[in-house]
């Protein structure tokens, strides 16, 4: 997707920021649209169209007037990935493997456990 970039109104200096398609390689393929910050990471991630990846992101959600965005942003991407096979052996049920999807969403170093702080009787969301 087209790059974009403007001004901090904080402190003047300059951003850019490139938005990506990422689509699984699994039997019912999964897309999810994720950010690279900065013109260093940009440059260094050199993230190409069709390229097999494994892409490591944080995942966060911010308010604005009352409503709520999510935000996923690349921190990593390895490209040691190797495609899947295009005939996947059946398993011994006779349904077909699935394929392993091509990114890998590393935890938050400090990320905690789905429902560890909910309390009894409260939803978890």
């Amino acid at each position: 997707m087209p790059e974009r970039s403007g001004v901090s109104q904080r402190s003047g200096s300059e951003w850019k920021v490139a938005s990506y398609v990422l689509e699984t390689q699994e039997q019912y393929p999964k897309k999810i649209c994720f950010e690279v910050f900065g013109v260093e990471r940009i440059q260094q991630l050199n993230i190409q169209a069709g390229e097999m990846l494994t892409v490591s992101f944080d995942i966060d959600a911010h308010e604005y007037n009352g409503r709520w965005f999510n935000s996923i942003r690349a921190f990593r991407v390895d490209r040691n990935v190797q495609a899947p096979a295009p005939d996947a052996a059946p398993m011994p049920d006779g349904v077909p493997a699935p394929n392993p999807a091509p990114f890998v969403a590393d935890p938050a170093p400090d990320a905690t456990p789905f429902g560890a702080e909910s309390d009894e009787g409260e939803l978890p969301f």
